[in-house]
């Protein structure tokens, strides 16, 4: 097995931890009414903007998400929360200097060695989740778990859910697509993001992702009888139906949406077996991106 495969198998388990972690750092993360933003770099900033809108449409505070190279330096903040498994990306260590003495800033992480423990004001380390793999699962995954427990969105049918995602066959004939496009709305527009990066970097996949709303504003034009288009969670009125008149395959689940992110990681592992690819180790990828001039 790859390592990716084994840290996919894992996420039930990495999930218990987290949900049971998140009540001892309840003094670092962001309290009710905080203005906060989120920020983190490929998976991460997913994993920010899926964080990001269910903190706020829980109704406990605003908050943006960004990518870090993007955040606005103008903004003022109560709390700037860093997405790094790595702890070493520099656009995130940057943002963290430029912010120490005027904004309380928190990184969660995976590796307790790294400069980002020097640098957040606040670390939270979730090292059992650290990957050997440069594509990114349960970490990822964990974090978030980690948050949602934090806002209250927690509960052990999120991880029965994923044990499902794990045991249950794939979709026939997916592996086979042409092309994949994923759709969210709300907290799981991030998680669409997401999967198409996940089947982008471990198969080298074709992929797109929409808020749902917006696929019919255009990125529909590319579904036909070779293409599938995926769904986190439930999907507009109509939608399915005139995806299916296309002739595209449509996947949708009843499993919660972050269960649901595992499947398409097991899909995406799969894809890159029938094409001899190794999922481990992504062509003009690595763990994390430093900067040799930062």
């Amino acid at each position: 097995m790859s390592f990716v495969e084994i840290e996919i198998a894992s996420q039930p388990e990495c999930w218990r931890r987290a949900a049971e972690l998140a009540g001892s750092h309840a003094a670092v993360l962001p309290a009710a009414g905080e203005r906060v933003a989120v920020v983190g770099c490929g998976t991460s900033y997913y994993m920010a903007q899926a964080y990001a809108s269910l903190r706020e449409e829980s109704g406990q505070g605003e908050t943006d998400a960004f990518a870090a190279s993007q955040f606005p330096n103008r903004r003022r903040y109560d709390r700037v929360v860093a997405l790094t498994r790595s702890g070493t990306t520099t656009e995130v260590l940057e943002l963290l200097a430029r912010l120490r003495g005027t904004t309380p800033t928190v990184a969660i992480t995976a590796d307790p060695g790294t400069p980002v423990m020097t640098t957040a004001d606040a670390v939270v380390v979730l090292d059992f989740a650290d990957e050997r793999s440069v594509v990114q699962t349960r970490f990822a995954t964990t974090l978030l778990t980690l948050l949602r427990a934090h806002l209250g969105l927690h509960t052990d049918a999120v991880v029965h859910d994923a044990e499902t995602a794990l045991a249950e066959p794939l979709p026939e004939g997916l592996v086979d697509r042409d092309q994949f496009t994923f759709l969210g709305s709300g907290w799981t527009a991030g998680l669409a993001n997401e999967a198409a990066l996940k089947m982008k970097e471990a198969s080298l996949s074709w992929t797109e992702a929409y808020a749902a709303m917006e696929y019919r504003h255009g990125p529909i034009s590319i579904a036909g009888e070779t293409t599938a288009t995926w769904m986190f969670g439930p999907a507009p009125e109509g939608l399915r139906e005139q995806l299916l008149a296309t002739g595209a395959r449509w996947v949708e689940s009843d499993l919660d949406p972050l269960a649901d992110l595992v499947r398409v990681q097991r899909l995406a592992v799969a894809r890159a077996a029938a094409r001899g690819l190794d999922p481990d180790s992504p062509r003009h990828l690595t763990r994390s991106v430093v900067l040799a001039d930062a």
